[in-house]
């Protein structure tokens, strides 16, 4: 059934979007509306006689108005944005240096206790390898920074590293000073804000909320990823005191570089961040972090996303880049930023949790969760009240004006999740006189649960839990009180999947394994600005140092700063043999040593279309053994493999692919650290795949590596030949093919349509493990490799 639903949205997919590719021309629009567009140009057709690329395009590109253009980019990608018409686009589209337009996109933004979760201790191990990654410089683009806060201290750091290019640009309420040591540079960019939002800029936008135009972060959600990745020592660390201990980031010593590409109330547009990459790889960062999705519900083939596009050119100059799955979890496909290139990562939990009691007047107990620190109820029961009852949708959510007063007032009420934010529907029933909330998830959400700072008593509850407390709201004497047990610690089991984590498979190529692996990301204690309150409603006049918050925006950067830690201890690596360190030692257990599972379902076993290769462990990390590292041939051969042509490479990669017609490519044989079989469902009896890998040693210079698989189904043999690597001083790298061979007759795929096994090398102290995904696919999935589309969704703090 799963497997039917899987190849039936694709063929929805295939029916509903069309793309035209960089190579085709699009029919004549309708509107003339100015819109901001990306044109990507062969850099190598400029004529001599102009003295740079800048004059180029002016003079014959948008010669009747070059005040036209918004960003030139001449690091990671060859063009420049500009206001046009759709037919002055459409022009620019028959030019013959012109390889690609694409309409500019909107997209959104998708700890004292997660660095010790991951397994990095004081004075041992990756931290004291890497000297906790000092004078590695991470680019975070986000909302910017509060540089005042105590993360982002540069006492006792060395000078700025030498090779940094980088500036500190003075805006509003930012100046020179807010940069140091620790915060070495700063940047923003607005141009895309500013072409698609009249009235955009200066410190009250549209929708007359704070912002600046500068660095600055009026969000929050920038701060708090700059510190999870790189935030130094804070003592006495809370937010409202919850968490309460001493905050630090992955990297503490890292250095910072904050791109501001994302604007309170308006996003983060693709012109904007394409030209973040492009300042931050000529600027000198090591890695990249970020935190930002689909904002229009779909996910372009790699050549129509800027951040695909921007995160090769970073990757092939040595630049790690990782970003987050989204949040639309546990739907299947539903993780984004899918280019082999990215670090994509999910979202776990770790042992930490906020319990709070919705305590019943029959004497039941539910536990939930809050961050809630006002007055407390103090035992004093309530009446319970359900106005969703009525069916109305708008007030099952408790939407604004929705509630009824004389229904709810003096009582503790019940929201549905979804829609308004979950902190903003408490104040809907405090205006209507409500005393309290619980706030139950729906079936989407099941049992996944996040802590939110409420401005009234409320208690978050699962979704079987919330049917029970809608069952007894029904009763004339419902009545109940909320307890709130603030923080424990040795949570099990831990790490769970969360729910909303981005799952697999991967909706654009499959054969690539997706998400690569999942962090920290559930109640994540972080530096907060100081613009708004921890909700960031503007009816929250709280002000705190720091907030607690959930999504696959809290995960990045855990990997963000474990890359920079790996960098620091392995200069040399490249950002290829960064993420197959990370992937090939992440755990495939929780705190009880038993097989992880989904927050969504709990107890249910959770798989790699869940987690990838598993959950982030520094511990092991450090030393992998043995790496698959990838070249700029790598993925230009990957390209060439799923259909692309020489100029639809060239937008991407700056320079035109030569596809080798003869050979036959097939994308499974990209070096990635994970395995994915795809057989066609049509063939009955035995079919056979072969997968060509290539492993690096960084261990042991004389090793010996014996292979061990575990088969992902019945009817499934899995061989490797050679089953033994020898590494010596002269032997660096070893290639070894692995076939997998399937009777579809005997074929035991799960209820999820797949499959999942293992290979791991082993030379008696490293493992290094590869997750295999097997599933069977309707012949319709020819098609599905090029069509190039799949729907997303928003990718920022989960709500």
């Amino acid at each position: 059934m799963a497997k039917n639903l899987f190849l039936f949205f694709f063929f929805l997919l295939n029916l509903t979007f069309i793309i035209t590719s960089a190579d085709e021309e699009e029919p004549e629009p309708q509107s003339q509306t100015s819109k901001t567009y990306i044109i990507r140009v062969d850099g190598s057709a400029k004529p001599s006689i102009f003295p740079t690329h800048y004059h180029w395009y002016s003079s014959e590109f948008v010669a009747d108005d070059p005040a036209r253009i918004l960003h030139t980019y001449d690091t990671v990608f060859r063009g420049f944005s500009a206001t046009l018409s759709p037919s002055q686009a459409d022009t620019l589209r028959r030019h013959p240096s012109v390889l690609a337009v694409f309409e500019d996109r909107r997209r959104r933004l998708h700890t004292t206790r997660s660095p010790q979760f991951l397994g990095l201790r004081i004075q041992r191990g990756l931290w004291s390898e890497s000297d906790y990654g000092a004078d590695v410089i991470i680019g975070v683009f986000d909302t910017g920074i509060w540089p005042e806060r105590r993360s982002f201290s540069d006492q006792n750091l060395g000078p700025i590293p030498k090779r940094w290019k980088g500036v500190c640009q003075v805006g509003e309420k930012f100046g020179p000073s807010n940069c140091n040591r620790k915060i070495i540079g700063a940047r923003f960019f607005s141009k895309g804000n500013e072409a698609a939002i009249p009235g955009f800029g200066g410190p009250i936008d549209t929708n007359n909320t704070v912002e600046f135009k500068s660095p600055r972060d009026a969000d929050g959600h920038g701060t708090h990823t700059a510190s999870t990745a790189a935030g130094r020592y804070a003592f006495k660390a809370s937010m409202n005191g919850y968490a309460s201990g001493i905050a630090k980031g992955v990297a503490p010593k890292a250095r910072l570089a904050v791109y501001k590409v994302c604007w309170k109330g308006s996003g983060c547009f693709d012109s904007d961040i394409l030209a973040a990459f492009d300042a931050a790889v000529n600027d000198g960062v090591d890695v990249i972090s970020i935190s930002i999705g689909g904002g229009d519900g779909i996910s372009s083939p790699y050549y129509l996303d800027p951040i695909a596009i921007g995160s090769y050119g970073a990757v092939s100059r040595g630049v790690f880049v990782a970003s987050s799955a989204g949040n639309d979890g546990p739907n299947t496909m539903s993780v984004t930023n899918l280019a082999p290139w990215i670090t994509t990562v999910g979202a776990g939990t770790i042992d930490r949790n906020f319990p709070a009691d919705v305590v019943l007047g029959n004497g039941k107990k539910i536990t939930g969760v809050s961050l809630y620190a006002g007055e407390a109820l103090n035992g004093k029961m309530y009446p319970v009240v359900y106005p969703g009852r009525t069916g109305i949708l708008s007030v099952s959510l408790c939407m604004e004006n929705s509630l009824d007063p004389n229904e709810v007032r003096g009582k503790i009420v019940i929201c549905d999740r979804g829609s308004n934010p979950r902190v903003a529907k408490g104040l809907v029933v405090k205006k209507a006189g409500g005393v309290g909330m619980i706030l139950a998830n729906g079936a989407s959400n099941g049992e996944g649960l996040v802590g939110d700072a409420h401005l009234i008593p409320a208690v978050a509850v699962g979704s079987n839990e919330g049917d029970f407390l809608k069952a007894y709201a029904k009763s004339h004497s419902a009545t109940a009180t909320l307890n709130f047990r603030g923080t424990v610690v040795g949570i099990r089991p831990a790490p769970v999947v969360a729910s909303f984590s981005g799952r697999g498979p991967n909706g654009l190529n499959p054969e690539i394994l997706k998400p690569d692996l999942i962090a920290p990301g559930v109640n994540i204690l972080a530096g907060w600005t100081d613009a708004v309150g921890p909700t960031g409603l503007d009816a929250d006049t709280r002000r705190t140092e720091f907030n607690i918050l959930s999504g696959t925006s809290m995960a990045c950067p855990h990997v963000s700063g474990a890359a920079a830690l790996l960098k620091s201890a392995h200069p040399d690596w490249t950002p290829a043999m960064i993420k197959s360190a990370m992937m090939t030692t992440a755990s495939l257990t929780d705190n009880r040593n038993q097989p992880m599972t989904d927050e969504a379902t709990p107890g249910k076993p959770s798989s790699p279309y869940d987690f990838g290769a598993g959950h982030l462990n520094l511990e092991q990390a450090l030393d992998p053994g043995l790496v698959y590292d990838l070249s700029q041939t790598d993925y230009v051969n990957f390209l060439c493999s799923i259909g692309y042509g020489p100029k639809t490479i060239q937008v991407i990669t700056r320079t035109p692919a030569n596809c080798d017609m003869k050979r036959k490519l097939s994308p499974e044989n990209l070096n990635y650290p994970s395995i994915a079989v795809l057989f066609p469902s049509s063939i009955s009896g035995t079919m056979s795949k072969m997968f060509i890998r290539t492993v690096t040693n960084v261990g042991g210079v004389n090793s010996v590596y014996k292979v061990k698989v575990e088969s992902p189904a019945k009817g499934v043999t899995v061989t490797v030949k050679p089953p033994t690597l020898v590494f010596s001083e002269k032997v660096k790298k070893a290639i070894f093919v692995v076939t997998v061979t399937a009777d579809s007759r005997n074929l035991g795929l799960g209820d999820s349509g797949a499959a999942f096994g293992s290979l791991s090398w082993s030379d008696g102290k490293h493992v290094v493990r590869s997750p295999i995904v097997l599933t069977q696919v309707d012949p319709l999935h020819v098609c599905v490799l090029n069509c190039d589309v799949v729907v997303v969704k928003q990718d920022n703090a989960v709500q």
